[in-house]
């Protein structure tokens, strides 16, 4: 259950995904063979839930690519079952408080760091791959340091009780969300005001301090490489959606001309 996304990082390189809004294990698959290092299954506004994120990510590992997943709310039923049937990373939408953080390590890290159920469930081979079925404490060990718990900052409070919430152990990162955040700060859409761009630059430095990993998402490849030398850990670039639309539109184009 290596998380190949995750080396990368350690080693100090950048990783590039999309969000998976398409449903289907074929596309996850194209997405695979692209070069990406991960996907998004968004089942906060995508039609998605534990079943067929499950087909998913099957997909996702057979291709090579870390399959994330957004999940819909802050339950433990949430954290749980997306862990369970196998995604690498959970990213949670909506945090507000340092107490909801804490909630969110505790339901999805292992003793001694949390309080995550145990079952022999799909994420350990139904307990019969070799790292499932040795010593259940090696078994919660690789699992916390797989797994990764990945609070989404898009609110105003998330945003003021950044630096603490980011030294909580058991979180492994930070993903923003422009544009819920600009508009969180009243500013919607305003990526070059100075209120968003500092904003930016505080969830960057409380991430770099804290040693946790940073991700935000990108709606151009412009932007994806300013986030890059800005020294953001990952990119999520746009919809696998609009990717696939913008490039038909271009092949209409090019046609045509």
């Amino acid at each position: 259950m290596k998380n190949e996304m995750k080396r990368k990082m350690e080693r100090g390189l950048p990783v590039i995904g999309t969000f998976f809004e398409l449903g289907d294990a074929t596309a996850v698959e194209c997405i695979g063979l692209s070069g990406m290092d991960f996907l998004v299954i968004d089942t906060e506004h995508g039609p998605f839930d534990v079943e067929s994120a499950m087909n998913f990510i099957r997909a996702a590992e057979l291709r090579g690519i870390e399959p994330l997943v957004r999940i819909k709310d802050q339950t433990r039923s949430s954290v749980l079952k997306m862990l369970d049937v196998g995604a690498k990373g959970l990213i949670i939408p909506n945090i507000e408080t340092v107490e909801q953080v804490k909630k969110l390590v505790e339901y999805g890290k292992y003793y001694p760091v949390g309080r995550r159920g145990f079952a022999p469930t799909r994420c350990g081979g139904y307990g019969f791959v070799e790292h499932a079925a040795a010593d259940i404490n090696d078994y919660f060990e690789m699992s916390n340091n797989e797994t990764m718990i990945i609070p989404q900052c898009e609110t105003k409070e998330c945003l003021d009780n950044i630096e603490e919430i980011v030294s909580i152990e058991g979180v492994d990162g930070i993903f923003i969300g422009p544009y819920d955040l600009s508009i969180a700060l009243g500013i919607p859409a305003q990526f070059s005001n100075p209120v968003f761009t500092e904003s930016i630059d505080r969830i960057l430095n409380a991430c770099k301090a804290a040693g946790k990993f940073i991700f935000i998402f990108s709606g151009s490849v412009e932007a994806a490489r300013g986030y890059i030398k800005d020294g953001f850990n990952g990119i999520a670039y746009s919809l696998d959606t609009n990717i696939l639309v913008s490039a038909l539109r271009d092949c209409v184009k090019q046609i045509k001309a």
